[in-house]
């Protein structure tokens, strides 16, 4: 499919499924050589948007690890409402721990400070962040990430987990929006 149609919305293919592949690929194998042999890093995926994007990983990630999930939503429609709202929370005990956050996609920032801000009082032994999609030009957060998967510039995307509205999540390729 080169187009699909989501609610009153047309897009349009951007992003192969093969290229996705490739990209977690190469982020597995640059975690699995950053973490120590001794180590068993936890992953947390944020949900929803995370959740293929994290599945993918796993299957990829060679060593140990743990899992886990927390969910944060900040979109309505196809605009960030600059508010992030912590609904499921992390339940375990992650203190001295290596955290690694499995992000499907980082724009402004915001979602990320909260995250930090969540993590910070973990105690974690280290808190790294990879993110299969990043948007450089509206990051507006002085925060590190670690791991980026395929930098994209500022469009609004769906598939591979990410959605408009409830649809699109279950698209294999990334679409974006059609300038109507």
């Amino acid at each position: 499919m080169d187009t699909v149609q989501l609610h009153d919305k047309q897009f349009q293919i951007f992003i192969s499924k093969d290229k996705i592949k490739k990209a977690i690929a190469h982020l597995a194998l640059q975690v699995m050589e950053d973490m120590d042999d001794q180590e068993t890093p936890v992953f947390i995926g944020i949900l929803n948007g995370s959740f293929m994007f994290v599945a993918d990983f796993v299957r990829e990630y060679k060593k140990d690890c743990h899992l886990s999930f927390v969910k944060l939503a900040s979109y309505q429609g196809t605009n960030s409402t600059g508010k992030i709202k912590q609904l499921v929370g992390v339940n375990e005990d992650l203190k001295g721990k290596t955290v690694v956050i499995l992000e499907d996609i980082i724009d402004t920032g915001n979602t990320l400070a909260e995250i930090y801000e969540i993590f910070r009082e973990q105690e974690v032994k280290q808190l790294k962040i990879a993110t299969l999609f990043f948007k450089p030009d509206v990051f507006k957060k002085d925060l590190p990430i670690d791991y980026i998967g395929i930098p994209i510039e500022d469009r609004f995307i769906v598939g591979y987990g990410l959605d408009y509205d409830g649809l699109g999540r279950n698209l294999p390729d990334v679409y974006q929006l059609m300038n109507n």
